[in-house]
């Protein structure tokens, strides 16, 4: 009976130690498959620093509507001075809109050109003047009784090519009853103008000083002048060139004389409202010479009149002038532009 069974048993020993030996994860329940492959790993964007973002934004941005409102105004007003003001506190306030500020302002001008060419172009022989007119006097009573006044007018026109000025001054002063200064002057100077910096010049002028020693001198002078500075705060200019004068003197005497001519003009805008200028000329002969020099400190008072301080200084030598070779007056006036 025993040996009958006997296989079976072994059997089932057998089988026993085949299950004990495979792993745990190895049944029924869970069968031993091949790894999944491992899917990518993913990698997030990282966003780019603020500041950078606020960079490429701003600079995306138009120039803002006030701005450019205010830029536009000021180009309307057609005042060089306001545009240039305004357009550089608009581009330091938006330097990313620096381009189209610039690009506005220079349209303008661009515009403005071309209008000023054809205006000129068509105008008449007596359009296209602007000038000025200065007047100032003086009236003391008491142990003395002076009375004195001073009066200029000047007034230019400026082409393509050429620009005319046209100027005329007198001073008269009365002490007691007896004339101390009676001085009139009159010119006119046309100029071509070969380049911005380079130009010719013709001067015709008259003079009549009693008091100084003659009673007319007329004077003729063309040469060439030079540029020196040329903004908008600066400008400097000079003048050289051969002079003819005939003076009749006081005496009944009558000379002509050739001679040379130089003369200088600087203006300095250091201010909106003011400005000083420094004009004078000089005339080198055989045996005389005469210097006239005009410092003046402009103060702006309204659009069309300032106020004005001068510092006018003559010289003149020769014996058949004057023994008081030099002459000096202060003045203070009015100037109305017109």
């Amino acid at each position: 009976m025993t040996g009958r069974f006997l296989p079976p048993v072994g059997l089932a020993l057998g089988l026993a130690m085949a299950a004990s030996a495979l792993p745990a994860a190895a049944s029924l329940q869970e069968p031993i498959y091949p790894p999944a492959s491992t899917p990518p790993a993913i990698v997030p964007t990282i966003p780019p620093a603020e500041p950078e973002r606020e960079r490429e934004r701003d600079k995306a941005l138009p120039l803002p509507e006030a701005v450019r409102r205010m830029v536009i105004e000021a180009l309307e007003s057609g005042n060089s001075a306001d545009i240039a003001t305004i357009a550089r506190y608009a581009i330091r306030a938006n330097p990313d809109a620096a381009e189209e500020i610039q690009a506005m302002v220079n349209r303008h001008q661009a515009h403005a050109e071309e209008e000023r060419r054809e205006e000129i172009k068509h105008a008449g022989m007596f359009d296209l003047w602007d000038g000025k007119i200065e007047l100032g006097g003086f009236r003391s009573t008491g142990s003395t009784s002076e009375f004195g006044i001073s009066t200029s007018m000047g007034a230019t026109r400026k082409g393509l090519k050429w620009t005319h000025a046209l100027t005329a001054n007198a001073d008269y002063r009365e002490a007691n009853g007896e004339t101390s200064v009676e001085r009139i002057l009159a010119s006119y100077s046309p100029t071509y103008n070969f380049d911005p910096r380079n130009f010719a010049y013709a001067l015709i002028q008259y003079e009549r000083d009693p008091i100084v020693g003659f009673d007319y001198r007329y004077t003729g002078s063309l040469g060439i002048g030079y540029t020196l500075i040329s903004n908008d705060k600066v400008k400097l200019s000079t003048t050289l060139g051969p002079s003819l004068r005939e003076t009749a003197y006081t005496d009944d005497g009558r000379e002509a004389k050739f001679g040379a001519r130089s003369s200088l003009n600087f203006r300095w805008a250091f201010a909106p409202t003011l400005s000083l200028q420094q004009t004078a000329s000089a005339y080198a002969e055989s045996d005389t010479a005469s210097v006239t020099a005009l410092t003046a400190l402009d103060a702006r008072i309204v659009s069309k009149l300032s106020a004005r301080l001068s510092y006018n200084m003559r010289y003149e030598s020769g014996s058949k002038l004057t023994d008081r070779a030099f002459d000096t007056t202060s003045k203070m006036t009015l100037i109305y532009d017109f």
